[in-house]
């Protein structure tokens, strides 16, 4: 009866300690340290010829000097392109690749992922 008890008690510590290793890594973060990998290149009329490399996925990045007159998408990941400087108001998205001119409204953002 001694062993059945020592041999269920290790048991129960190994499941117990399997469960925790498992908890933890589920709670870990999965994308947050991704970024797209290129150049997204655009330009803007205070500044001229910009670019961002390798830029970090989800986070929200300003077209600084007035805004984008022009982008090309030379990441390997989707940018969303925005009309306001906080990532709100949609314009559109450029596929890896991809490049547009702006007119009327120009954009002041861009997110990738």
């Amino acid at each position: 009866m001694t062993l059945t008890r020592v041999t269920a008690t290790r048991l129960g510590r190994a499941a117990l300690a399997a469960g925790a290793a498992l908890a933890l890594f589920a709670a870990l973060p999965t994308s947050s340290a991704h970024a797209a990998n290129g150049t997204f290149f655009y330009h803007s009329v205070e500044a001229g010829d910009l670019e961002m490399n390798n830029p970090a996925n989800g986070e929200c990045r300003l077209l600084v000097q007035g805004g984008a007159t022009s982008a090309s998408n030379q990441t390997d990941t989707r940018a969303t392109i925005y009309f306001d400087h906080g990532c709100e108001e949609p314009w559109g998205t450029l596929a890896p690749g991809q490049s547009t001119g702006f007119f009327g409204s120009l954009p002041h953002s861009v997110m990738f992922g």
